[in-house]
């Protein structure tokens, strides 16, 4: 079950659209959906949680912690929306469409896809391409 955890940080989201889309990307990896909670948080929030669980002292968009069982993928996964919207910005994208990326970057992690490398990015980021295809609901 996908479950969205708002935290006092509001902004509008269809959740039914954002669970099926995301059923539908795990689906297509050949994967099973489990508990996979996502929790939207401040900059503040994820940077703590980045310190204390990561050694990392830098702000980041999204924090995956896998509790994937081999095909059964679960997850608690943090987003910063502060993050999100900063990005968005710099990219020149919508924050719905910067947000889905994120939403969906999160989920390729659990199905085994990297990003450390350059060649990982590469292919982390056409996967995230080709899944953003995938919803339905123009960004």
């Amino acid at each position: 079950m996908i479950v969205f955890n708002f935290n006092d940080v509001g902004f509008d989201f269809s959740e039914y659209e954002h669970r099926t889309w995301l059923q539908k990307v795990i689906n297509s990896e050949g994967k099973n959906e489990g508990e996979i909670n996502y929790i939207f948080c401040t900059d503040e929030y994820l940077l703590d949680l980045n310190k204390q669980f990561l050694d990392h002292d830098t702000l980041t968009d999204i924090i995956t912690f896998d509790n994937s069982l081999g095909s059964l993928l679960g997850a608690d996964i943090f987003i910063s929306t502060e993050r999100v919207a900063d990005n968005a910005k710099d990219f020149k994208v919508s924050f719905d469409e910067e947000l889905s990326r994120v939403l969906v970057h999160g989920v390729l992690h659990l199905c085994g896809y990297k990003d450390k490398t350059d060649s990982d990015q590469e292919l982390m980021t056409n996967k995230e391409d080709e899944k953003m295809h995938m919803f339905h609901v123009e960004l």
